[in-house]
């Protein structure tokens, strides 16, 4: 890479640096003393009515089908130039070219970076930022674009609302290596401690995504990390991805939050947002009817059972009322049958 093109790569970090709050003076961190609880007093914005990430329930989402397919521009036109992947201390990341970008949406958007969230390598049912019916996943990709249709640079978009649009990807854990991200994967060695960067050779980004980039959830929100600016429009895809169980355990045990082994970067991932009365747009039908919480699960078993039990008490009393009538009448036919028997048996007197 030429000095031109370390510039460039120079410029762009310390942009992102202002975007996940690494540029300020106010250190966070995902737990501690400056941890999420308190990120709305060291960050005012993450006190806001509109943060991210948040919890899509399927049954309140609203139906859009003008909502198009999100279709990248540029993801698989890498080139020659490799990418730069660095350490930040909170998370693994790849620096983008501008020149990609997405349609699909209102207007023009230019790509900033990748980044990923994930959990401790304990549990697979954690990691994600978003959730969907209450439901987590194990890891989640962000890719971020700034809206370059409205605005110069990111530093003028970042504030701004729908400055910002993040594409989001649940990542599960299954049998098969995932071979698009192991081209991230395969070189977290290299930036194990904070701070550190490495050039990786370039690769197809749209190979990172669900194969259907036509069901999505669309939401305003923030980012994620401090500053949290409320300036995102996010796009959180229906369908996941899955990398192998070893890649997963890789990305939650390889890094470090420090410059030394002290502080493995684990659970980088910010707690659900309140919805607070905001719109989540689908641009499908969502199934919901086979997800369901143990709240609705505890919900539909009690109404089941109390409904079983009332049924019951109602058939009860029917049989009953039932037998007792039939008891009444054979009672009285059988009255009935004796009184006549009797009246046979009885001798008339003779004139």
């Amino acid at each position: 890479m030429d000095l031109v093109g370390w510039l460039d790569v120079a410029i762009l970090l310390s942009l992102l640096q202002c975007i996940k709050g690494t540029g300020t003076a106010k250190q966070w961190t995902y737990a501690g003393a400056a941890g999420q609880s308190e990120w709305p007093v060291l960050f005012h914005e993450c006190g806001g009515s509109s943060q991210s990430p948040i919890n899509v329930d399927t049954s309140e989402t609203r139906y859009d089908p003008s909502l198009p397919e999100i279709r990248p521009l540029g993801y698989e036109q890498y080139g020659h130039e490799p990418f730069t992947l660095s350490n930040d201390g909170h998370t693994v990341m790849i620096l983008l070219p501008s020149w990609m970008g997405l349609a699909g949406l209102p207007w023009q958007f230019s790509a900033l970076q990748l980044h990923l969230h994930w959990g401790n390598g304990v549990s697979l049912a954690t990691g994600s930022e978003h959730t969907v019916d209450e439901q987590s996943a194990s890891a989640e990709l962000h890719v971020v674009h700034y809206n370059s249709a409205l605005y110069s640079n990111v530093t003028g978009a970042k504030t701004r609302e729908n400055g910002l649009a993040v594409l989001a990807v649940l990542i599960e854990a299954g049998e098969e290596t995932n071979q698009a991200y192991a081209n991230i994967l395969n070189y977290l060695n290299r930036i194990r401690y904070a701070g550190q960067s490495t050039l990786i050779p370039a690769f197809d980004v749209r190979t990172l995504l669900p194969k259907d980039l036509s069901r999505y959830f669309r939401y305003s929100g923030s980012l994620t990390t401090p500053p949290c600016h409320q300036s995102v429009m996010w796009t959180v895809f229906d369908e996941k991805v899955k990398v192998s169980f070893s890649q997963l355990l890789k990305l939650e045990t390889v890094l470090y939050s420090d410059s030394a082994e002290r502080n493995p970067l684990q659970d980088n991932y910010r707690t659900i947002q309140p919805l607070n009365n905001r719109t989540v747009l689908s641009s499908f039908v969502p199934v919901s009817a086979n997800i369901y919480t143990a709240g609705k699960i505890s919900a539909i078993v009690t109404g089941g059972l109390c409904g079983c039990v009332g049924l019951a008490l109602i058939l009860y009393f029917i049989i009953k009322a039932i037998r007792t009538k039939d008891t009444a009448r054979d009672v009285a036919l059988r009255t009935t049958s004796d009184a006549g028997t009797n009246e046979e048996a009885t001798p008339q007197s003779k004139p």
